[in-house]
């Protein structure tokens, strides 16, 4: 997995391949460093080969769930690039269940509009919008 900061608010993960437990650990440390300064931040997260992780991976990412709730709260968006149809589906579902962040899923292609949606340059208008 890489983890990158391309913008004051913004991080972007690239899944490629399988994730162990030492893997996943470096990953969600560097994601959890990464967003650390974020207010109002948008992801950007892009499973470009998705393999189950090992049972290693899942403990290492539960005994830094702490974290990683605190890191997710510190965005408002995040955009899941992914071939993968029920990925795609779990996403928004999960986007469902934390009520702070607003999740979309796009297809691997669609990147231009994951990037004009996470921006708010997609024309959609803010259904929350105060009136």
């Amino acid at each position: 997995m890489t983890v990158t900061k391309p913008a004051a608010n913004r991080v972007d993960l690239i899944l490629s391949g399988p994730l162990d437990s030492e893997m996943m650990g470096d990953a969600l440390d560097r994601i959890i460093a990464a967003s650390e300064d974020v207010r109002h931040g948008q992801m950007l997260f892009a499973i470009e080969s998705f393999e189950m992780p090992t049972m290693g991976a899942w403990a290492a990412e539960l005994v830094r769930i702490p974290k990683l709730l605190a890191a997710v709260m510190r965005f408002d968006r995040c955009a899941v690039l992914s071939d993968v149809a029920w990925l795609r589906t779990t996403a928004e579902i999960e986007g469902k269940v934390i009520p702070s962040l607003e999740i979309k899923s796009f297809a691997l292609a669609q990147g231009d509009a994951a990037e004009a949606w996470l921006t708010g340059e997609d024309g959609e208008e803010d259904e929350n919008f105060p009136v």
